[in-house]
């Protein structure tokens, strides 16, 4: 097991060597190579080290003078942390990692993991809300997540106080995928260590972010994309009318999940998401029936290989999505920046603007956002830094 950059390979699977390893690490942390920009110059390029050696000669040509790629030695840094935290990396194309998170053209390139990986093979349900629930929320959080996981299905959340964190103690015995926004091995809030501990021994903690790093707020919008990429449902029981919740509901739909809301009170205003949602179209939930209903219940192991589900001997990273040349994406990214100034504009609007297809705007969105070249502010409004 040296440094960490371990992989446990099938007997259909040829091993991925350490080398190989560390390259894909070293590309996805250097400097202007977001998911998306990675997958495409890896399409481009054919492995992550040709697409490495190409990075300075790309950034000369897009007028970057003297860039170097992420050193060896960083990757190999965050490798010893990873090995030092019992956490094993996962990579698209090898056994385990989620085959819905891995169609998504900004699937992360690499998942660190603690705990069972088996359990990121099975179907997934999302459930989300309020951190500061009240005690129905808490109550229908606990019963979703119970009837849910005795169905089949794993419940994934964000170790949240409130809706997540009760969602994962009532799914542990059933299996649970917990999503961190910092480290694999930094819980967040701490109140919930205890919590982590257990879900790292019965059922699974995954990060996108290098062990040890304290989580920001940059890193939730991230976190939330993989809790709703890696989902066939998104269900938000409670959800403040500006809330995160609603953003990880946001994410399920651009990306083709189901969304379900739990309805409330009209006064409550832990209620005004969900109810917002149903407004716009979710599907309204009373109990988990009216959730596998709508999914169909759980496949059946030659229905969960069709739809990759299940571990599988070969590559798992489903079509691979045309890709835009890294000079195309430069000229988006002029675009994109010309159009926006200091003052918000709501981000429909400046798709509208721009004439381009929303699925190609929105990764471009969130690398700059990722750069700090632009501000996303609650109600879907875009703003320059």
């Amino acid at each position: 097991m040296e440094d960490g950059l371990d992989c446990d390979p099938t007997p259909h699977t040829p091993p991925t060597t350490d080398q190989d390893r560390l390259a894909r690490l070293r590309l996805i942390r250097s400097r202007r190579v977001g998911p998306v920009t990675y997958h495409r110059l890896v399409a481009e390029h054919g492995s992550a080290s040709a697409a490495l050696a190409a990075l300075p000669d790309i950034a000369r040509a897009s007028g970057v003078q003297d860039y170097q790629p992420c050193p060896p030695e960083v990757a190999l840094h965050e490798a010893r942390a990873a090995r030092a935290a019992r956490a094993r990396m996962l990579c698209p194309g090898e056994p385990f990692y989620p085959a819905a998170l891995a169609t998504l053209p900004d699937a992360p390139p690499v998942l660190w993991l603690r705990g069972d990986p088996r359990l990121l093979a099975r179907p997934m349900v999302a459930l989300v809300g309020a951190r500061n629930a009240s005690s129905l929320g808490l109550r229908m959080a606990r019963r979703l997540a119970e009837a849910l996981t005795e169905a089949g299905f794993v419940v994934t959340s964000g170790l949240a106080r409130g809706i997540d964190a009760e969602a994962h103690a009532a799914a542990l015995v059933g299996g649970t995928v917990a999503v961190l926004a910092g480290g694999v091995d930094v819980i967040y809030p701490s109140e919930n260590a205890t919590l982590a501990a257990q879900i790292a021994a019965q059922g699974c903690l995954i990060s996108e972010q290098p062990p040890g790093l304290e989580p920001q707020a940059r890193h939730f919008p991230l976190r939330n994309r993989i809790i709703s990429g890696m989902a066939r449902a998104v269900v938000v029981v409670e959800a403040a009318a500006r809330s995160g919740s609603l953003l990880t509901a946001k994410d399920a739909a651009d990306q083709g999940r189901e969304v379900l809301a739990v309805p409330g009170h009209p006064f409550d205003a832990r209620a005004a998401g969900c109810n917002q949602l149903i407004r716009e179209g979710a599907t309204l939930v009373r109990s988990a029936a009216d959730v596998i209903e709508l999914l169909g219940g759980v496949p059946k192991p030659e229905t969960q290989a069709h739809l990759g589900l299940q571990e599988r001997p070969g590559p798992i990273l489903g079509p691979t999505p045309a890709r835009r040349p890294l000079r195309d994406i430069a000229a988006l990214h002029r675009l994109i920046l010309d159009r926006l100034s200091p003052s918000p504009l709501a981000e429909d609007q400046l798709i509208r603007d721009l004439a381009v297809p929303a699925h190609e705007v929105a990764p471009q969105l969130l690398t700059l956002e990722l750069e700090g070249k632009l501000i996303r502010q609650p109600g879907g409004l875009l703003s320059r830094s």
